[in-house]
């Protein structure tokens, strides 16, 4: 059995990871550990359905002033009777689910099923209980009820976690969680209110693309989706514009205020794939070129000096001598992860 809870970084009680493989009938220990950390504010799941001998669940955990956000993610069926939001907790809660699926299941209310590529917009109640099905995988986020001028009464908003808007929110939540212990409290009332601004957008189905505050997001949902369309031909910033629901100059606005352009972006990630290739050995250097959208192999050659200072063939060869047995060095992966 191993148990961890635990992680608080820099700025205790902002985040923290539980990361458990237990026997179903230890979980009221983590349970315990749990409710001392966080309280009703987020509550743990119940346990995996009767009779599995034990199961791993792994919930991270960020307090974002009076927001929060959880990535959930159990091997074993969950089911939560029980476990919804108190009922005098006025918040708003929004599942995004990656893998798996969830459901909300009460009385003298419809089921309502969330599956994978699927996101859910609810209000807590205490009769609901939910269930998880096997290797779900989910971001939580709640967010409190009064940033919502006009709410969601008691409806349910579902829709394609694809939209731009879901891009978007998704993007900012793991920015955030990046940077979460390192920000000043004044960063951390930004990085909320970006974060209900983009919830808004979901409710809604539009946001402003223009919002200066909203801009960070939109760039890293733009680097997200570049990495996503590497290899397709007519990846470019339009193209990156449109599946984000923005105009190419709203998109270049984003990237204002970043160290590189969208196009720069687009092109040292795959210079940057392209490399790992070379260092495999596993594809001659014009086959990288085409895999990786360059005109050329003389084009490719180019754009990689510029870059790395030495061309295709020569990067490879150094590495082919590095793994030699007679080689000084051993292996190629520290240099790759010291050099991107």
């Amino acid at each position: 059995m191993s148990t961890g809870i635990g992680g608080p970084g820099n700025r205790p009680g902002r985040k923290f990871v539980v990361d458990v493989t237990v026997p179903a009938s230890t979980a009221d220990i983590l349970r315990l550990g749990w409710d001392s950390r966080v309280g009703r504010a987020m509550p743990l799941p119940s346990s995996p359905a009767t009779g599995a001998d034990g199961y791993r669940v792994r919930i991270d955990h960020a307090k974002v002033d009076d927001a929060i956000i959880e990535n959930f993610y159990s091997e074993l069926p969950v089911d939560g009777a029980g476990r919804d939001f108190a009922q005098h907790d006025d918040r708003i809660v929004l599942h995004v689910v990656r893998r798996g699926g969830w459901s909300f299941v009460g009385p003298d209310r419809p089921t309502v099923a969330v599956p994978a590529g699927q996101f859910l917009v609810r209000r807590p109640h205490p009769a609901l209980r939910f269930r998880a099905a096997p290797h779900t995988e989910a971001t939580i986020i709640a967010l409190p009820a009064a940033y919502f001028r006009h709410g969601i009464g008691d409806r349910d908003v579902t829709g394609p976690s694809d939209s731009a808007q879901v891009r978007l929110l998704v993007a900012h939540t793991h920015m955030v969680e990046t940077m979460l212990d390192d920000l000043t409290p004044a960063g951390v009332r930004t990085a909320r209110a970006a974060l209900v601004e983009l919830a808004r957008g979901v409710l809604t189905q539009r946001v402003d693309g223009d919002e200066p505050l909203l801009a960070p997001a939109l760039a890293q949902a733009a680097r997200d989706v570049v990495d996503a369309l590497l290899t397709h031909p007519e990846l470019s910033p339009p193209v990156v514009a449109r599946e984000l629901n923005v105009s190419v100059r709203t998109l270049h606005r984003a990237f204002a205020g970043t160290q590189e352009s969208v196009t720069g972006y687009i092109r040292r990630r795959r210079l940057e794939r392209a490399r790992l290739e070379l260092a495999a050995h596993d594809s001659s250097v014009s086959e990288i070129a085409a895999r990786w959208q360059f005109a050329d192999s003389s084009h490719f050659g180019r754009a990689f000096r510029r870059r790395y200072s030495q061309t295709p063939s020569q990067f490879a060869r150094s590495i082919q001598h590095q793994t030699e047995p007679d080689g000084h060095s051993e292996g190629n992966s520290g240099m790759e992860a010291r050099h991107p």
